[in-house]
């Protein structure tokens, strides 16, 4: 099992703070770092600063020398294919093939209603994020591409350098959708994971692929799962409770008015992972069993340095290999 850190830049990251836990994550040997891709904050009637995407994954890659990084993960609808391509060889060559594009179909409704983005239905963002993954691929060629599409054109483009590696930039595609997002991931991705979910509904996401890779003439081993989870870690319940504070604190509520202990029991039954570390080792375990093979951690407090140095020095030896 491969551990990552993943940081939401939108909810109130400073530059000091996103800087000091890419630095630390390079320091003590986590195997990535992650952002997310919001122009805002997702938890609703807040107002929080939040870090431009590009700049800091361009700051990822200045800053390490051996962790993979990438987006979790950027939308077709507002992000541009040609926008994706370009930035994703840029930082492939700046990191020497450390980053992984992360990209799905878009989901965040009041973002794109305030910025003036169109959020069209299901169907039709899924259909833009195969035209945008086409895109990419043929961009990457180095060759003039001529494409047209439903939502994407061009006409003799041409874009060089090439990525690094023949096969092009890794590929993470975010998204879970059983009938239409899954046969996408078949199709093009090298990397997969699937949203919130719980192990009923990751067991059951993860046979569908490997039947589409199938069908695709694929090895549902080249595709690698991963998972997105928060933590709460604590070497005691006392300071448990006082990391579920943190986290009230977090979601904009009076850490002194709120049951930390409800809040735990709340956060166990969401499938975030809580505990000491042994016992948050043995929620890793149990879902590398299920076939997750990387759990990006959601560091929602970056203050929390002690807990994530806990993570590297007890928790990752106990679940590698």
């Amino acid at each position: 099992m491969q551990l990552g850190v993943m940081v939401a830049i939108q909810e109130d990251v400073t530059w000091d703070g996103w800087l000091r836990v890419v630095d630390f994550v390079e320091r003590v040997g986590f195997e990535s770092i992650w952002t997310s891709d919001h122009l805002w904050t997702v938890i609703p009637g807040l107002v929080k600063q939040s870090l431009a995407m590009w700049p800091a994954l361009t700051a990822a890659a200045l800053r390490t020398t051996q962790a993979r990084f990438g987006q979790l993960v950027s939308p077709t609808t507002y992000r541009h294919p040609v926008e994706l391509a370009q930035n994703a060889v840029a930082l492939d060559h700046l990191s020497g093939g450390r980053y992984i594009l992360g990209v799905g179909a878009g989901w965040q409704e009041r973002e794109h209603e305030a910025f003036g983005f169109v959020l069209p239905s299901p169907g039709e963002r899924l259909a833009r994020l195969r035209e945008a993954l086409q895109v990419i691929r043929q961009l990457w060629t180095g060759e003039p591409v001529t494409y047209a599409g439903r939502f994407f054109q061009l006409d003799g483009a041409v874009l060089r350098p090439k990525p690094l590696r023949p096969e092009g930039v890794p590929i993470l595609i975010g998204g879970g959708g059983e009938q239409k997002t899954l046969r996408i991931v078949a199709e093009f991705a090298d990397e997969w994971n699937p949203g919130f979910t719980d192990p009923d509904g990751f067991v059951r996401k993860n046979r569908l692929l490997d039947d589409y890779c199938r069908e695709v003439g694929r090895d549902p081993r080249t595709i690698k799962r991963t998972l997105m989870l928060t933590y709460l870690i604590g070497r005691n319940e006392s300071e448990l409770r006082e990391k579920a504070r943190r986290m009230a604190a977090w979601r904009g509520l009076d850490p002194r008015a709120v049951d930390p202990d409800r809040i735990l029991e709340e956060s166990r039954r969401r499938w975030m992972l809580v505990g000491t570390p042994r016992e948050i080792a043995a929620q890793i375990r149990d879902w590398a069993e299920l076939g997750v093979e990387r759990i990006m951690l959601h560091m929602f407090d970056l203050d929390d340095l002690d807990g994530l140095e806990l993570l590297a020095n007890e928790v990752v030896p106990a679940v590698a290999g």
